[in-house]
């Protein structure tokens, strides 16, 4: 699982530095891990919850294959699957789960998901949002569409403030690492 990924800092452990270096993280690397060290000076144990996840902000695009007005929202890219949530800023309480209809398609990897919903019955003039969200990142994507424009924006938000951010351009996706310890130390 971890063969030829891990290191530890040989000329630092001397000096009390146990950190161990993992490489080429993937999705499936999530878990909790336990350090223990045992020297002449004494022992110590360490705990690290590490979390990871891939997120995508959401396009959004006015979908003209549907038989009426409707707005497509696409992400290529989520793990663990997210939940998908329609608002309208024009009735915030308004309930769209009967006029919507969410996919989640497994990608080529079978790790991360795309994740494809369409809203149905929309009127002009009104902005439509999009929120996709797993409990380590929340992406919303907004669309308005007026008689003579289409108005987009999209952005994407980690959702602990204790994560760090790292982008990985070879899968296009967001790893986050949350450390709960200092005594160990993911590079």
């Amino acid at each position: 699982m971890f063969r030829g990924r891990t290191a530890v800092f040989a000329d630092q452990v001397r000096v009390g530095n146990a950190s161990l270096r993992l490489k080429n993280v993937r999705l499936t690397d999530a878990g909790t891990y336990k350090c223990y060290v045992l020297t002449a000076n004494g022992k110590g144990n360490a705990g690290l919850e590490y979390k990871t996840g891939a997120f995508s902000i959401p396009e959004m695009d006015v979908d003209y294959n549907a038989s009426s007005e409707s707005f497509r929202c696409e992400a290529p890219r989520w793990f663990p699957q997210p939940t998908v949530v329609w608002t309208s800023q024009a009735d915030l309480r308004a309930n769209f789960s009967q006029v919507s209809n969410t996919s989640f398609e497994l990608n080529s990897e079978n790790v991360t998901m795309k994740v494809v919903s369409i809203l149905y019955n929309v009127t002009i003039n009104n902005t439509y949002s999009c929120m996709i969200e797993n409990d380590l990142a929340k992406a919303t994507g907004d669309i308005k569409v007026t008689d003579s424009e289409i108005k987009r924006r999209s952005h994407l938000e980690l959702l602990d403030s204790k994560a760090s951010l790292c982008v990985s351009s070879f899968f296009a996706v967001s790893w986050v690492l949350l450390s709960l310890s200092s005594y160990l130390m993911l590079k």
